[in-house]
């Protein structure tokens, strides 16, 4: 590639390869992906980092940070989650090569409403538009999380709930417990019970009043994820509290 011409465009280059789920860990490869030189690319990121446009990350490399977020949530305004949804799913699902969807609560279900799909062969068969009862699947508790019991029971109706496997809960009491335990990890997993030997990791995504608004959910092939766990609960999470920043601009 070749190199981008003045400073400017290098500070562009450098932020718009990060916000698309590129690495910036090894300097050879981001060099060959940009067209920035090593040196300068090393120089570059530091002054961003500093700055807080981009933030460094434990696994390695960086990701778009506050300060960026803030400064586009302010100018962005009006855009519609769907807008800035679409961009953390590639996001996402660039990063971990893994099917991401945005989800909201539609009633007692969680509607499937956007989705991105990596290079990869598509493991989960849940198509855009798909609706299936919240409890029962990993971005539909996230959304759930913030309910009161009573809200809960009113929403979702009378024991014994429905199930898809025995990993769903049937009672509230099994119910709210779960929740409980999700939301003080902040985010949620799903292991094979709604789709055979697909495993989702999900979190919640708040709009500007601070209450739930959507979730970003990602799903791979249980053999593939068990041992990526952390890194995808990590990214799943960053992702949506990039957006929920955005989305509170």
């Amino acid at each position: 590639m070749t190199e981008p011409n003045s400073p400017t465009e290098r500070v562009f280059a450098l932020l718009r390869h990060v916000s698309e789920g590129g690495s910036t860990a090894n300097l050879s490869e981001l060099a060959r992906a940009t067209g920035i030189n090593r040196v300068t690319a090393m120089r570059l990121l530091e002054d961003l980092e500093a700055a807080g446009m981009l933030e460094r990350q434990e696994s390695g490399g960086h990701r778009i940070g506050l300060a960026f977020l803030k400064l586009a949530g302010h100018s962005l305004g009006s855009v519609d989650l769907t807008s800035l949804g679409r961009r953390c799913l590639r996001a996402l699902s660039n990063r971990l090569q893994l099917t991401a969807y945005l989800v909201v609560l539609d009633g007692n279900e969680c509607l499937y409403l956007m989705r991105s799909v990596p290079a990869t062969p598509l493991v989960s068969n849940i198509a855009v538009g798909s609706r299936v009862p919240a409890h029962w699947v990993a971005p539909g508790r996230v959304l759930l999380g913030g309910h009161t019991e009573p809200d809960l029971r009113a929403l979702l109706g009378t024991e014994p709930l429905p199930t898809v496997s025995d990993q769903t809960p049937s009672s509230y009491d099994a119910l709210t417990a779960l929740l409980a335990e999700e939301s003080a990890q902040g985010t949620a997993w799903s292991s094979g019970a709604y789709e055979a030997g697909v495993d989702a990791c999900a979190a919640v995504v708040n709009g500007h009043d601070g209450r739930p608004v959507a979730a970003l959910s990602v799903a791979g092939p249980t053999a593939q994820l068990t041992d990526r766990r952390d890194e995808i609960e990590r990214a799943v999470a960053d992702e949506a509290t990039d957006l929920s920043t955005m989305l509170s601009g």
